[in-house]
C-alpha cells in the first residue's frame, strides 16, 4: 500500500516589489500517520520550557530568552527520521526578467513552487498539501498552484497530490517549524546579523545538517534539502 505524506509549506519575501532581495519558498513533510505524534512531541517541548501547548513557534520570535526552545525544537527536527524539509532560495529576485520569458511574476512563482516540491514527492505515493494563510495566495491562486503542480507531474487526476489547501500557522505544530527553517534560510540570504538568538540558531542549522546553507545540496539529500537557485526565468 502506497504511503501518504503531509506537506506543510511557507514563504518569505516572495513579493515581486517588496524591497528584499532573497526570497525563500519551504516545506516539511511527514508520513500522515505521524502527523499527530510529531505535533504531541513539539507541544511537550513548549511545555517544557514553560509555554503554553497553543504558544506559536515563529522565526519572529526568536529571542534571547527563548534561545533553548529554540534550539531544542531544532534538535527535535533533526533526531526524528520522519521529519524532513525541503527548501528553495532565489538569492537576488532583482535579477529577475519575467518579461524575457513571457510570464507574470505569479506564473513565476507558481514554477518555483513546483522546484521546490518536485524533489520530495515520488510518483507512487500520495501528498497532502497544506500552506499558511496569506493574503497574497486566495483561493483562486491555490486552485492555479494545484493545476500547475499536477500537470507538471502528469497527475491529471490528481491521485498523487490528493488536495492543496490553506490553513492557518496557530493550526499546525509542523507548519509553525517550516516558518522557523525558512526564516532562518531568509535571514542567511539576506545579510542579516542584528540578531545573536537568530544567528545562533542558524548555527544550530548549518551544525545539524553539516551544510553552510549557502550551496544547494545533493538532489537526494532527505532531511534538509536545499536547492539555491541561480536561474533567471
Amino acid at each position: 500500500m502506497s504511503e501518504t505524506y503531509n506537506v506543510y509549506c511557507d514563504e518569505s519575501c516572495h513579493l515581486e516589489n517588496d524591497g528584499h532581495k532573497a526570497m525563500v519558498l519551504g516545506g516539511v513533510w511527514c508520513p500522515t500517520d505521524k502527523r499527530q505524534e510529531i505535533s504531541n512531541r513539539l507541544k511537550e517541548i513548549k511545555v517544557k520550557h514553560g509555554l503554553g501547548r497553543d504558544f506559536e513557534i515563529k522565526w519572529t520570535k526568536v529571542s534571547k530568552g527563548k534561545l533553548a526552545f529554540y534550539i531544542e525544537i531544532i534538535d527535535y527536527f533533526f533526531d526524528d527520521d520522519d521529519f524532513h524539509f525541503r527548501g528553495l532560495v532565489v538569492p537576488d529576485k532583482d535579477g529577475l526578467n519575467h518579461g524575457e520569458y513571457g510570464q507574470s511574476h505569479d506564473e513565476w512563482y507558481y514554477k518555483m513552487y513546483f522546484v521546490m516540491l518536485k524533489s520530495i514527492f515520488d510518483p507512487q505515493a500520495h501528498y497532502r498539501v497544506y500552506i499558511d494563510i496569506k493574503d497574497t495566495l486566495g483561493a483562486e491562486k491555490i486552485e492555479s498552484l494545484h493545476n500547475v503542480l499536477c500537470n507538471n507531474s502528469w497527475d491529471f487526476s490528481r491521485k498523487m497530490i490528493e488536495r492543496i489547501q490553506q490553513i492557518h500557522s496557530h493550526e499546525s505544530e509542523q507548519l509553525q517549524v517550516a516558518d522557523l527553517l525558512i526564516g532562518a534560510l531568509s535571514y542567511l540570504h539576506r545579510g542579516l546579523a542584528e540578531n545573536e538568538a537568530k544567528l545562533a540558531i542558524i548555527k544550530r542549522i548549518k551544525d545539524r545538517s553539516g551544510y553552510k546553507l549557502t550551496h544547494s545540496t545533493l538532489i537526494r539529500e532527505s532531511k534538509f534539502n536545499l536547492l539555491i537557485w541561480q536561474g533567471t526565468s
